[in-house]
């Protein structure tokens, strides 16, 4: 009776030990589907919103779009999100919005990560030669500084009045962080004993690179640049906002947002609609990549 007694105790702080740990383990599952679903709605309405839009982006419509007051319309059958300070349907443009910052969001973080992982790999496997001295001091230099202030100077050498230019700029300032976290895995990775089977074999350095460093740290730069896309996001938002992204009339979130700041009384909706969309994309983003990093990280499988 007593060793069945004991089983049956320890069967139930086993019970109560497996269910204490699953709360934390299903929460982070929540978080990394609401992420999931918030990325999917996003890439869904840039995909199809412009489709179903019953009205164009670009064209002011000054019979239906506008009050007796002279004021934008609000949301209704014509106009789902309403009309913006030149009566312009805030749907349609928020769609095609959408496509122009996933577009940027997408391939600045694409440069960005390739870019940072290529420093980050050469630096780990040079440490302490002066190729890892000199990227890393570059590092050093470029992280000193806010990344919005790089972004602008950058930028204030180019034509940035298109997305080529603009992604361009968010993705040759955004690798900075990518390179330094990639190097910190590389540094674990080659002291691995297949690595160093591999070097000792006489395999060329680009043959381990690619062979057996690079796969190794793929699972960061994965998570790294989920979260960056993110930033891309935001970035591209903030910029134009402050008049410095593409040139109008393109319908970016953040120039919709300083169109209607004058409007908050009158017509909310104007600003709300990019609002809430950048809030939700920067959201999803972020919730995802904090799922994949925690389905990536042995200690807490």
């Amino acid at each position: 009776m007593d060793a069945a007694a004991l089983i049956t105790s320890a069967r139930a702080r086993l019970g109560r030990f497996a269910r204490a740990a699953q709360g934390p383990l299903a929460a982070r599952n929540v978080s990394a589907r609401v992420g999931l679903a918030l990325v999917g709605l996003l890439v869904t309405f840039a995909i199809l919103g412009p489709l179903v839009s019953p009205n164009d982006p670009y064209t002011s419509d000054f019979t239906r779009g506008v009050t007796p007051e002279h004021l934008p319309v609000g949301p209704s059958r014509e106009f789902w999100l309403g009309t913006d300070r030149l009566f312009r349907d805030v749907f349609a443009r928020l769609a095609t919005g959408a496509r122009l910052s996933l577009l940027i969001g997408v391939a600045a973080t694409a440069l960005a990560t390739a870019v940072g992982s290529v420093v980050g790999v050469l630096a780990g496997w040079y440490e302490g030669r002066w190729i890892d001295t000199l990227l890393m001091r570059l590092v050093d230099v470029g992280l000193a500084f806010p990344f919005l202030l790089i972004v602008m100077a950058l930028g204030a050498a180019l034509d940035r009045t298109t997305a080529s230019t603009i992604f361009l700029t968010l993705g040759l300032t955004g690798w900075l962080g990518v390179a330094r976290i990639v190097r910190s895995k590389t540094l674990q990775v080659r002291g691995l004993d297949y690595v160093v089977a591999a070097r000792a074999l006489g395999q060329s350095t680009p043959r381990v690179l690619l062979r057996h460093v690079l796969p190794n740290v793929a699972g960061p730069v994965v998570v790294i640049a989920t979260i960056l896309v993110a930033q891309m996001i935001l970035a591209e938002s903030v910029l134009s906002y402050l008049g410095a992204g593409i040139a109008p009339p393109a319908p970016t979130w953040g120039h919709m947002l300083f169109e209607g700041q004058d409007y908050l009384g009158a017509a909310p909706w104007i600003t709300a609609s990019p609002g809430v969309a950048i809030l939700l994309s920067v959201l999803g983003f972020n919730l995802l990549g904090e799922g994949l990093r925690d389905a990536l990280d042995p200690r807490k499988s």
